[in-house]
């Protein structure tokens, strides 16, 4: 795969509840590998970011299968860890807002307000449970990813607040949107 398989709104998939994994076969180890492959295709064709993580539905399986990369700082490290059946079974924290981007939301950046701390239970690719407490960012792009599976984007999150929405500009710094913009962009999400 690569990045021509990350399906973008308005495909009505990006909609769709996953199912659950029931059984870890070699077909869902290779969606993993797959995955991978597409974010960090994804990745080299844009200069200021970085494909910290993806969700299953977002290469148009609807499985519930989320990756997220081992560093998010490192553009060099390319490994991830993959999460089966991932859900959040404790929010914490206070609630924060700060940018998100989707790689199937093209060059749209939003505001969200999101927990600043989550634990989450999923399987690992060996089938054993992974419990983990996830904090500052981690636990917004557990959020983010966990939100695919169940059909819902982050834009949906902030939809009636126009002013939360930003685009990437060519410096790589995220900028207000003109009226204009901001109509086009809603026009094609909603």
């Amino acid at each position: 795969m690569n990045r021509d398989n990350i399906i973008t709104l308005p495909n009505p998939s990006l909609r769709e509840k996953s199912q659950r994994v029931h059984v870890i076969t070699e077909d869902v180890l290779k969606l993993i590998e797959d995955m991978e492959a597409a974010t960090i295709d994804w990745e080299s064709s844009r200069q200021h970011e970085v494909g910290v993580a993806l969700a299953a539905v977002q290469v148009d399986k609807l499985y519930r299968v989320v990756i997220v990369r081992n560093d998010f700082n490192n553009k060099d490290d390319k490994g991830f860890q993959a999460f089966i059946n991932p859900e959040i079974v404790k929010y914490e924290g206070e609630i924060e807002e700060d940018f998100e981007g989707c790689l199937s939301v093209k060059d749209v950046y939003g505001k969200v307000p999101r927990h600043t701390k989550v634990r989450v239970k999923a399987l690992g690719v060996d089938g054993k449970e992974i419990r983990l407490k996830a904090e500052g960012f981690l636990a917004r792009v557990f959020q983010h990813e966990i939100d695919h599976t169940n059909g819902k984007l982050f834009v949906d999150h902030i939809k009636d607040s126009p002013e939360a929405f930003h685009k990437l500009g060519e410096s790589g710094k995220i900028e207000e949107l003109s009226d204009e913009q901001r109509e086009e962009i809603f026009s094609i999400l909603w």
